[in-house]
């Protein structure tokens, strides 16, 4: 696998922290908007208990999102999206910043990062976005989209009203504990998606620059290379993904622990819905999460060239943060 390099196009040094922090924060938006159903159909599909039910047919997502518009109205697929939108410019902000600095801490005396080494920053970078934002984000998220009632009827009062109340209602009732409930779930998911999704891109990145001789890709090819290496982590870990999003939709029983709940609804998926189970989901997750890396990643790179475009008008090379 070809090195990819700390360095910028050019020579360049690499973006600075603001940079990742407004253009991170607005290639998030961008994905958060253009994605969200899709992840509140994987939700419901992951929650689903159908397979229970003897005779019962496998709903898959185009008829788990109708049976959402139908009953809920079409914003009932935007559930959880003010949480999403809360979380997401501190999220990616981590996310850039955070494995530019891991790479920098991985690199040879070069200045160069071998594959590993981008595995590594990936993984680093995706455990730390997950203990610092994604974590309470989901639980929050999560709650808000399990929720079946009708966004059209005023009086079909839910328990959770918005992402704040939601928040200020998990912590009255459970405690502020109860906002990290799967963080070890959710950051070996955002670890292994983040090496997965920044190597493959890193990889493909680099081939296209050399085999074209730039250094800036069109959006269009940051968007098709995006959405390849978005693919990678959901087919990696959905197991994983499964069992999180089922432990943090309940409240946790006094004198369970962690692991025992982990422990429990894996046994319970095995023994009453079989294998087939563990990848609930599995199709909007990567519809949604591989367009989703192709947006960010797309936004990212213009926003960034943009920025770092006028970091270099400034007088003297000077950047003020």
């Amino acid at each position: 696998m070809a090195p990819s390099t700390t360095k910028g196009p050019g020579g360049k040094k690499p973006a600075s922290a603001a940079t990742n922090l407004i253009a991170g924060g607005g290639a998030g938006m961008m994905e958060a908007l253009a994605c969200h159903p899709l992840d509140t159909i994987k939700v419901r599909m992951q929650l689903s208990r159908r397979a229970r039910q003897p005779g019962a047919k496998r709903r898959g997502f185009i008829a788990t999102g109708a049976e959402i518009v139908k009953r809920e109205t079409p914003l009932g697929l935007y559930k959880g999206l003010g949480a999403v939108l809360t979380g997401i410019v501190p999220k990616m902000a981590i996310r850039f910043t955070s494995y530019e600095w891991y790479k920098q801490l991985l690199a040879n005396e070069d200045g160069a990062v071998s594959g590993a080494g981008t595995f590594l920053a990936g993984l680093a970078a995706g455990v730390t976005e997950a203990v610092a934002v994604v974590t309470p984000m989901e639980v929050v998220k999560i709650r808000l989209q399990a929720q079946h009632h009708s966004m059209a009827d005023p009086l079909d009062v839910p328990k959770y009203r918005n992402a704040a109340h939601a928040a200020y209602t998990v912590i009255r009732e459970e405690g502020f504990g109860a906002l990290y409930r799967g963080v070890s779930l959710t950051a070996l998911r955002q670890g292994t998606n983040q090496a997965a999704n920044f190597t493959a891109y890193s990889y493909l990145r680099t081939a296209l620059q050399e085999y074209q001789g730039i250094n800036d890709l069109p959006s269009w090819q940051t968007s098709i290379i995006g959405l390849i290496s978005g693919a990678m982590g959901p087919f990696s870990n959905a197991p994983i993904d499964t069992i999180k999003t089922r432990l943090q939709k309940t409240p946790a029983e006094p004198g369970d622990t962690a692991l025992g709940r982990i422990t429990n609804i894996a046994k319970d998926m095995w023994k009453q819905e079989g294998v087939r189970s563990f990848y609930k989901g599995i199709t909007p997750r990567v519809a949604r999460v591989a367009p989703g890396q192709a947006v960010t990643f797309a936004v990212y790179e213009y926003l960034k060239g943009v920025l770092e475009k006028g970091r270099e008008m400034l007088p003297g090379g000077q950047y003020e943060e």
